[in-house]
């Protein structure tokens, strides 16, 4: 019966290696795209072409954008005293939808040199403070380390995102290591 559906099964396969999306819900969108609405499987695929022909990365803070310089970079309106260093770009999408933040962005992909003198001459301009919006982790507390090393000789100030017990999470369902800086950054009530 595989051989009968190749197509089909070929469709399931390339949305099955999509994040968070497995076998069942591959099949399911699939067959809703192909039998009950082809409309919205063309236009699901007309906008991935769009996507895919016209988004490329912002030559300045490297997140999405389809100019050479993203929407963010290029606002005026924006405090270019801060900076925040973000894991991908798909961060800065939620910390914009949520209007959580009004400074500027770099997207940290790795620590190649190149990536930090492109960030040391952010800094050189302006900044301030940096913001760290990194997931919490030993590994990217020595990351941090590395960035504050790198960033010494500015006068910039270095601040991290907030760490702890999320609300509504009963400590039993909590990670040690949260929990541990938790406790250890209690604030005056």
């Amino acid at each position: 019966m595989r051989a009968s559906l190749e197509k089909f099964n070929r469709l399931v396969d390339a949305l099955g290696e999509l994040p968070t999306i497995g076998k069942k819900s591959a099949t399911r969108l699939a067959y809703h795209m192909v039998m009950k609405d082809s409309f919205v499987g063309l236009k699901i695929s007309h906008a991935i072409e769009d996507a895919l022909g016209s988004l490329k990365k912002c030559t300045s803070c490297g997140g999405m954008s389809e100019d050479e310089l993203c929407f963010i970079c290029s606002d005026e309106g924006r405090d270019h005293s801060l900076l925040c260093i973000v894991e991908n770009a798909k961060d800065i999408l939620l910390l914009e939808e949520n209007a959580l933040f009004e400074g500027r962005y770099f997207v940290l992909e790795s620590l190649e040199e190149f990536s930090i003198s492109h960030l040391q001459k952010m800094v050189e301009d302006g900044i301030q403070e940096v913001v760290f919006a990194l997931t919490p982790s030993i590994s990217n507390d020595a990351v941090i380390l590395y960035i504050e090393d790198k960033l010494s000789s500015y006068d910039v100030s270095f601040t991290k995102i907030a760490q702890g017990v999320p609300t509504g999470v009963s400590l039993e369902n909590i990670d040690i290591l949260s929990l541990t800086r938790a406790l250890t950054d209690r604030v005056r009530v």
